[in-house]
């Protein structure tokens, strides 16, 4: 629990302020009220000879006048001083309504400042209220968004702009060689060179159709949002890469039990499920294993909450968490031990496991970076965790959605 310090400090400030003012003024009323005690002490005989009947009448009133008036001086005391305790606890309790009040403001700034992030740098605080030091810093605040969203706006429509005007020189150069290597009779040495440039030109090419789906994905604008199965795209995936499996000899265990609807762009979830089994495949061993399902978890499905939601989240969008609803793909592989704070960072562009970090010729870096991004456009949430016996297991979590045929979620 964080100390409040502001909060506290604000509480102190006003309750002394109360208890010193309030402490004053009964001091004051108790001072004024025994300003008359400094008269002649009574009972005591005027000078000149004994008293009479009438003035020892006279001098008994004053005696019991007196008396009286002692007995309520020391009232006043005894209830002066319950006052002070009263007040000193009325006051801390009213200076901290009064502090309460005062940061209510900031504490709903806070709050709101925290629910944005560069997945949605588009919303303000639009603090609403007199023009005062409060909504000025709110107003700073909306001012320093819109200075960050178009600072990202520019960033990825360069790395979008600049990966399309990359795509026209590399594309002379693939024709330039094919020119080349169709002459007659080609030299070997021209052969062998244009086939390792076109592996390196092949490498280029996935590499800046990465980039423009990071950026897509990024930008979080999603026109063609239509129910999308994940066990669908997840069987596509694997027909389509039947022979790299095979070629690795990987056992690939398919529990693609239920449709897993969602809705979400065809383009984009077809890439994310591409990557993650592509992901899978590339960091196998030989003779490894896969494991693939999908599901449509309802509300208090405890293994959804596990799932969908742990340590490792790295998307932080509003996603389907513990207990929650929501459609979710699985891919669980076998190897070595990972360690979680390296897997953690691989949803980062460019970040590699161990030695793998950077000049990998295998793979571009951005496959998890892309998925990542690919979930939090779809407000879900990403979960990379390792299996403590060795390998990883990756589960992308989203909101559900009704099958075309109206069904919520169902099996194939």
């Amino acid at each position: 629990m964080r100390n409040k310090t502001v909060g506290r400090r604000f509480t102190m400030l006003f309750g002394t302020v109360f208890l010193l003012s309030g402490t004053g003024l009964i001091t004051l009323v108790y001072l004024l009220s025994g300003s008359d005690m400094t008269r002649a002490a009574p009972g005591q005989p005027p000078p000149g000879g004994p008293a009479t009947g009438i003035e020892r009448h006279v001098l008994d009133l004053e005696r019991q006048l007196a008396e009286v008036h002692a007995q309520q001086s020391r009232q006043l005391l005894f209830g002066s001083l319950i006052a002070i305790a009263v007040l000193a606890a009325g006051s801390f309790l009213l200076g901290r309504i009064l502090a309460g009040h005062v940061l209510r403001p900031l504490r709903l700034i806070t709050t709101a400042t925290r629910r944005i992030s560069a997945e949605n740098l588009h919303q303000r605080l639009a603090v609403a209220g007199p023009d005062d030091e409060v909504k000025e810093l709110a107003d700073t605040v909306d001012g320093l968004l819109a200075r960050l969203e178009a600072s990202f706006a520019a960033q990825r429509r360069f790395v979008a702009n600049a990966s399309h005007e990359l795509r026209t020189p590399l594309a002379t150069i693939r024709a330039s060689l094919d020119v080349a290597v169709a002459k007659p009779r080609p030299a070997a040495q021209t052969v062998a060179l244009a086939d390792r440039l076109r592996t390196e030109l092949d490498r280029v090419d996935h590499l800046l159709e990465g980039f423009l789906v990071l950026a897509r994905a990024q930008h979080g604008v999603l026109p063609d949002r239509i129910p999308v199965s994940l066990a669908e795209l997840a069987a596509q995936a694997l027909s389509a890469r039947a022979a790299a499996i095979a070629e690795k000899n990987l056992s690939v265990d398919d529990g693609l039990t239920s449709k897993a609807w969602t809705l979400g762009s065809p383009a984009l979830l077809s890439r994310l499920v591409q990557n993650v089994i592509d992901n899978a495949i590339v960091h196998n061993h030989e003779g490894g294993w896969i494991r693939i399902t999908t599901g449509n978890d309802d509300a208090g499905d405890g293994d959804a909450g596990n799932d969908a939601a742990g340590d490792g989240d790295a998307s932080g969008g509003d996603a389907p968490g513990r207990g929650a609803a929501g459609a979710r793909l699985v891919v669980e592989t076998g190897g070595r031990v990972l360690d979680q704070d390296q897997v953690d960072r691989l949803t980062q562009p460019f970040e590699r496991l161990g030695t793998d970090r950077t000049g990998s010729q295998e793979h571009s870096g951005l496959g998890l970076s892309i998925v990542a991004a690919i979930v939090a456009a779809h407000g879900g949430s990403l979960d990379l965790r390792v299996r403590p016996e060795g390998g990883l297991k990756v589960t992308a979590a989203m909101a559900p959605a009704d099958s075309p045929d109206g069904r919520h979620g169902g099996t194939p």
